[in-house]
C-alpha cells in the first residue's frame, strides 16, 4: 500500500524538525551510506515533488515505468504520482523538494507543471550542463534559506527561489520534443487516460459512468481499478481535480466567490462554498485570504 505524504505529515514522517516547518514547501536532504537499512516502499505525495540526485545513483518506478536517476538528473512527480524507489547505491544523496497545491494554485507555471502531459510521460530530466553549476548553487541556496532563523520575509524568500528553479526546470522540457512514441503498459494506459478526461472534463461531468465509457469500460472496473492502483476513487479524483481548478481561480485571478463556482459549474455559490469546505476544511474566502 502507498504512503501518501502532505505538506503536513510529512515533518513526523521523516523526523523533520518541526522548527523547521513552513507553510506550503518541505525541503528533505538524504543520504545513503554503506550499512544502512534501507525498507523499500510506495509513496505518493498531494503535491508537486521535485528530487534533484546530488550524487550517486537511484533505481524508481515512477507512475509504473522503471528509471534510473544518476548525479544531476532531477525527477518531477506531479501531484499523486505514485514513486517506488527499488535500490539506492551507497554514496546516494538527494535533496526533496515538496510543493503543496496551496503553494501551485499560487503561480501559473506550477500548475503547468501539474496538468502537463509530457512531463507525467518524463519525469526525469537534466539542465544543460553549462545550467548545472547554477542548478547546484540555487539548491544550496534553498537550503541555506529553508533552514534559516524565522524571519518575517523567509517564506517569501524561498518562494522566489523556487520559482526561478522551476523556471529553469520548465525551460529544460520546452527543449525536449514531445515523446509521441512512448510506450506504455496497460495500467499506465488507464491511469493516464483517465487523468486527462478528468483534467478535461472534471467541471462539467462527474458520471463514473462517462468516464467509463469514454475508456471502454465498466463503471465497477474503472472505481475499483483506480481505488487499488491510485489510492482514489473515481468521484475522489474528480474532486481532485475541482478543488486544485478551484484554488487557482481563488489565487489567481479576482473573480467574485460566485463567480468561481459558475465558472466550475456549480449550481450556486453556496453549494460550492459548501463543497470547498468539506473537501479543504476552510471556506472559499478563507482560503483566497491567507498567504
Amino acid at each position: 500500500m502507498a504512503l501518501f505524504l502532505t505538506s503536513d505529515n510529512i515533518y513526523k514522517l521523516y523526523n523533520i524538525d518541526p522548527s523547521n516547518k513552513m507553510e506550503g514547501i518541505v525541503i528533505l536532504h538524504q543520504q545513503n551510506y554503506s550499512g544502512k537499512e534501507y525498507t523499500e516502499n510506495s509513496r505518493v505525495f498531494d503535491g508537486l515533488l521535485l528530487g534533484f540526485m546530488i550524487q550517486g545513483s537511484m533505481k524508481a518506478q515512477i507512475h509504473f515505468t522503471d528509471y534510473e536517476l544518476n548525479a544531476d538528473d532531477i525527477a518531477v512527480l506531479q501531484p499523486q504520482l505514485m514513486i517506488d524507489t527499488k535500490s539506492l547505491s551507497e554514496d546516494a544523496e538527494i535533496v526533496t523538494i515538496g510543493l503543496s497545491l496551496d503553494f501551485i494554485a499560487a503561480f501559473p507555471i506550477l500548475r503547468e507543471f501539474v496538468m502537463n502531459r509530457q512531463i507525467r510521460w518524463q519525469p526525469v530530466i537534466r539542465l544543460q550542463p553549462e545550467e548545472i553549476g547554477l542548478q547546484k548553487e540555487l539548491i544550496a541556496l534553498i537550503q541555506n534559506v529553508y533552514h534559516k532563523n524565522p524571519s518575517p520575509r523567509k517564506t517569501e524568500m524561498l518562494r522566489h527561489l523556487v520559482i526561478v528553479l522551476m523556471c529553469m526546470i520548465s525551460e529544460a522540457y520546452s527543449g525536449l520534443a514531445d515523446q509521441k512514441n512512448f510506450t506504455k503498459n496497460r495500467t499506465h494506459e488507464i491511469i493516464d487516460d483517465f487523468y486527462l478526461l478528468i483534467s478535461q472534463y472534471a467541471t462539467q461531468q462527474r458520471s463514473v459512468k462517462f468516464y467509463a465509457e469514454k475508456l471502454h469500460l465498466t463503471p465497477q472496473y474503472l472505481s475499483t481499478f483506480l481505488k487499488q492502483k491510485t489510492g482514489k476513487s473515481v468521484l475522489q479524483w474528480i474532486d481532485h481535480i475541482m478543488i486544485l481548478h478551484a484554488k487557482t481561480l481563488l489565487k489567481s485571478t479576482s473573480l467574485s466567490i460566485k463567480q468561481i463556482g459558475h465558472e466550475l459549474n456549480f449550481e450556486n455559490s453556496s453549494v460550492f462554498c459548501r463543497f470547498f469546505k468539506k473537501i479543504t476544511g476552510v471556506s472559499p474566502r478563507t482560503f483566497r485570504n491567507t498567504l
